[in-house]
């Protein structure tokens, strides 16, 4: 916020006569106790052209008067910041950022997502239990259901930008907490606090999504997925307790629960897996070519030949080239090893 008489004294008599009218200083105050807050209210080049000025000599102007109000501004004590790192929003983040990264081929962006990830597993977990929050050097509380269920999600983003053995595991390792610690396994559907919680008055399961996407809706979604990476039935056997447990809420009020009814979809739909296996410069060909494809119900993982250890759904033999396989629950297409057969497959 600034006083009219606090940017008279800062500024000289040319560089106010500009921002006057940028900042819309020859305007009442819009702000409480008669202050302004600073907001652009025409281009510089129509005041340039008002004041009678170059453009240049307007823009040099702009940028003077700038540096002294942030130079001023920079000796007021900083507003407090909320600088404690939380597992539920790091998982939306980085969610955001592997899928962008995989559809605008941005490494950076990618690097940056594993790099948090990373941080979550070796600060986060500890001896095999997720805490919510970390700050100073110090990682405490025990963790949430959108803790657990936003970060694997976030996993399985991780895993098609660029398979990584780790982000695998935990994956395995989250969504086992996730169903030892949250579900309700006799009505179905995962508790927003875990079993070993302290006692509450109330244990909520939250279906409709807020200003976060609800918990029990992108859990339901990554166990399914879970189920078809892993090959393990019970992440999707939750799963579909949780949408069971839901439905009648999502017949009465469908708008509210955007993200059950997305794992509903999927559900009844399940999305198709696809594992490339080649040798990187080759499977890199087809994922640019991929890249360009909008396609929400595959799952695309591509392995190098000499990654090892993988479960049954993800270990298919090693050939001389790039091969394909696209699999729609345990059944799988025969192999395929033209890229332009594959987009006609995926079509």
């Amino acid at each position: 916020m600034w006083q009219r008489d606090e940017i008279l004294e800062l500024l000289n008599d040319a560089e106010y006569a500009l921002i006057e009218p940028y900042y819309s200083l020859d305007r009442p105050a819009n702000f409480e106790n008669h202050a302004w807050n600073l907001r652009v209210s025409a281009p510089l080049k129509e005041i340039a052209r008002q004041l009678d000025l170059p453009e240049k000599q307007a823009a040099e102007l702009l940028q003077s008067a700038q540096q002294k109000l942030f130079a001023a501004r920079a000796q007021r004590v900083r507003p407090g910041r909320d600088e404690k790192i939380l597992g539920a929003w790091n998982g939306l983040m980085i969610t955001g950022m592997a899928r962008a990264a995989r559809v605008f081929d941005r490494r950076d962006w990618l690097h940056s997502a594993q790099q948090a990830m990373d941080f979550v597993r070796n600060t986060l977990w500890q001896d095999g239990k997720l805490l919510a929050t970390y700050k100073d050097g110090k990682a405490h509380l025990n963790a949430y259901l959108d803790d657990h269920a936003f970060l694997l999600n976030a996993l399985l983003e991780l895993l098609q930008a660029e398979f990584r053995s780790a982000d695998l595991a935990f994956a395995v390792e989250l969504g086992d907490a996730l169903l030892a610690r949250f579900e309700d396994k006799q009505d179905g559907g995962f508790f927003f606090t875990s079993h070993d919680h302290e006692v509450l008055i109330q244990r909520n399961k939250i279906g409709p999504d807020n200003a976060t996407p609800s918990g029990n809706g992108i859990a339901a979604q990554a166990l399914l997925r879970l189920s078809s990476l892993a090959g393990e039935t019970k992440y999707a056997e939750a799963a579909e307790r949780c949408l069971k447990l839901f439905f009648p809420a999502l017949q009465q009020a469908a708008a509210y629960h955007s993200s059950l009814c997305t794992a509903l979809a999927e559900y009844l739909q399940p999305a198709s897996v696809l594992v490339l296996r080649g040798t990187a410069s080759e499977a890199s060909a087809w994922q640019n070519a991929l890249r360009s494809r909008y396609l929400p119900n595959v799952m695309t993982i591509a392995l190098a030949d000499d990654v090892a250890d993988l479960p049954d759904a993800l270990a298919k033999p090693i050939g001389g080239q790039t091969i394909a396989w696209l699999c729609h629950g345990t059944q799988c297409l025969p192999p395929i090893t033209d890229l332009d057969e594959l987009l006609e497959q995926l079509n």
